[in-house]
């Protein structure tokens, strides 16, 4: 296959992929810590420290942040153990 249309290809894959792409999206509760909701994110999500931390700081001041991308089975899990945690969280 030549090169140009290699990436064609694949350009034409990601835009399907990301057609069932989802968001799992933190709410702002007001209830918890930042350390809390920190170390939940590294824990559920396999957020790095300095990714927990900033999607922590998202959350509080913009009252919400996208913490993870994919698909509904993917994401689903996360977001029942976030909920497990007492954390708001939606799958958008």
């Amino acid at each position: 296959m030549k090169k140009e249309n290699l990436k064609n290809k694949t350009s034409q894959d990601e835009d399907i992929g990301s057609k069932n792409d989802r968001l799992l999206v933190l709410h702002n509760d007001d209830h918890h810590s930042f350390d809390y909701v920190i170390e939940a994110l590294m824990n559920i999500c396999d957020h790095e420290p300095e990714q927990a931390v900033q999607c922590t700081l998202l959350t509080h001041y913009k009252g919400k942040c996208d913490i993870k991308k994919g698909s509904f089975n993917y994401l689903s899990p996360m977001k029942k153990a976030l909920v497990d945690k007492e954390l708001k969280a939606t799958i958008d």
